[in-house]
């Protein structure tokens, strides 16, 4: 073996990225923490359920869950009181240029899988733009998927973000308006998230959205 072989062969791995995972809800960061266990390039720091951190991280991973964009002070938070570079974890309902505006480092769609999320990381931890589209359909095995307020009892995604949005009082319209979705888009979310919640008001959605960590209290 040659000099050159011996010193590649040597060489040690680099240090894994020291990622801060930041969301109103303790389900979603420790989902996203346990996905994120078995990739030795990446290592969980801190888990937040707030804009503030204990530890400077190296990237920090923002799922925006519950949030809507362009209204969305946990994000701008996020991006201007930390030197970190701030990777959004997203569905479409809340735009990749919106995010990118706001200061994001990076985008990425929640389609992804698992070994997609640390690749992302490391990119934006090196200095690149991470900016994956928005209409990733691919389906993503089922050890590698995260989990949401609301997934245990049937809500997709969006339809438990909408009852969150709910349960913080906002109306049908503002839904509509930060969401960038119609009226009648989000009143067949509604319609939808009531059924399998089980309710038949608004007032009962609120009740429903607390008691099961949708909104904060």
């Amino acid at each position: 073996m040659t000099s050159a072989t011996s010193a590649m062969a040597t060489r040690p791995d680099p240090d894994p990225v020291q990622l801060a995972i930041a969301n109103d809800y303790e389900v979603i960061v420790r989902g996203l923490q346990a996905m994120l266990e078995p990739y030795a390039e990446v290592e969980v720091m801190e888990l937040t359920t707030s804009a503030q951190l204990d530890r400077s991280p190296g990237v920090i991973l923002y799922d925006t869950f519950g949030r809507m964009p362009g209204h969305d002070p946990t994000l701008a938070t996020l991006v201007h009181e930390h030197r970190a570079p701030v990777l959004v974890f997203s569905w479409r309902t809340y735009p990749a240029e919106i995010a990118m505006a706001q200061g994001a480092a990076g985008y990425l769609h929640k389609s992804c899988s698992a070994a997609e999320l640390v690749h992302a990381v490391v990119a934006v931890h090196e200095g690149r733009t991470v900016l994956e589209p928005t209409t990733t359909h691919h389906r993503v095995p089922a050890a590698e998927r995260s989990t949401w307020p609301g997934h245990p009892e049937g809500l997709s995604p969006r339809e438990a973000e909408i009852i969150a949005c709910i349960s913080r009082g906002m109306s049908n319209q503002e839904i509509a308006d930060q969401s960038f979705l119609s009226v009648n888009t989000v009143k067949t979310h509604i319609r939808s998230a009531y059924r399998k919640i089980g309710v038949e008001r608004r007032s009962q959605a609120v009740l429903w959205g607390v008691a099961h960590g949708l909104v904060e209290h």
